[in-house]
C-alpha cells in the first residue's frame, strides 16, 4: 500500500472523525450557552425558549450531541447545514455586506454550514455509532 493509498483508506476517515467532533463540540457550546448558561453569556440570560434563538439552541445543544457520538450524522448535519445558511441570512447578511462575511461576522456560520454540509454527504467517519451500526448489519 503506496503513502498516499494509506492516507484515503485509513486516516482520512478518522480525520473526518476528528474534524465532526471538534465542529460538534464547538456548535454544541452555542447550545449550551444559549440554553444552559454554559458558558455564560448575558446576551441569554433571558432567552425565551419558543423564540428563534431559542428553537436554535435546542438545534445546537441536541444537534452537537449527536454529532459527537456520530448518530444519525447524514440527517442532522444537513439540518444543521440549513439552520446555519438561515442564520447567516437572517442575523449576518446585509445587501451590502452579503457577500463579505469578514465585515458582518458571518464566518462562523458560513463555516459551520459547509463542515456540517460536507458531512451530510461524506458521513461521520471511522470513529462514529452510525459506523458501529452499520457494521452490525
Amino acid at each position: 500500500m503506496t503513502f498516499v493509498e494509506t492516507l484515503e483508506t485509513v486516516w482520512t476517515p478518522r480525520v473526518q472523525s476528528v474534524l465532526r467532533i471538534v465542529t460538534a463540540y464547538l456548535f454544541l457550546l452555542h447550545g449550551s450557552s444559549k440554553l444552559l448558561l454554559i458558558p455564560y453569556n448575558e446576551r441569554y440570560e433571558d432567552l425565551q425558549y419558543f423564540s428563534i434563538t431559542g428553537f436554535a439552541g435546542m438545534l445546537e445543544l441536541v444537534g452537537g450531541a449527536l454529532l459527537i457520538l456520530g448518530l444519525f450524522t447524514r440527517p442532522v448535519a444537513f439540518l444543521l447545514s440549513g439552520e446555519m445558511a438561515f442564520a447567516y441570512f437572517m442575523a449576518h447578511a446585509s445587501a451590502d455586506t452579503f457577500l463579505a462575511p469578514l465585515m458582518n461576522r458571518g464566518e462562523p456560520a458560513v463555516l459551520f454550514c459547509f463542515i456540517f454540509f460536507f458531512l451530510a454527504f461524506a458521513g461521520g467517519g471511522a470513529w462514529s455509532v452510525d459506523k458501529l451500526i452499520a457494521k452490525r448489519e
